[in-house]
């Protein structure tokens, strides 16, 4: 059996390594997030500008009617841009409220579900800790017992 003092230090070790785990974790989570966010950004971009792209060719087409026709165009043009753009930010903004709001429930439920493990292994330490006062004095009342 391994003796008292090294199952303490093994359990220290673990202790740190289950500290060291949850720091890492936290800055993995957030390159992680970063890395989404940049990725979602590139997509976006894309197709924005595939969409730009597609107004230009049909707006080329349109230029060769007369001039007339362009400014109307152009005005349409901006028109759906501008309306297009105001219902994105409105989704984008629901979507984001629902998400955060998600979110912070899960991240409530997981902290508190982690708090109250590591209360339990606090508890049990403390267990421990009494265990082992408990057996030292026993080895020490039974040393006496011989002595008597």
């Amino acid at each position: 059996m391994e003796k008292i003092s090294e199952q303490l230090a093994a359990l220290s070790v673990r202790a740190k390594h289950a500290e060291d785990a949850a720091s890492a974790a936290e800055k993995e989570a957030r390159d992680k997030v970063l890395a989404r966010r940049e990725q979602a950004r590139a997509a976006a971009t894309a197709a924005i500008q595939k969409v730009d792209q597609s107004m230009k060719s049909a707006g080329d087409s349109v230029k060769s009617a007369g001039d007339t026709a362009a400014r109307k165009w152009t005005a349409l043009q901006a028109k759906i841009a501008d309306d297009l753009q105001s219902v994105k930010s409105a989704v984008a903004q629901k979507k984001h409220d629902l998400d955060v709001r998600r979110a912070e429930g899960q991240a409530d439920r997981l902290e508190w579900e982690a708090g109250l493990a590591v209360d339990y292994a606090i508890a049990m330490v403390e267990q421990a800790e009494l265990a082992v006062l408990d057996a030292v004095a026993g080895r020490m009342e039974a040393a006496e017992a011989r002595r008597a």
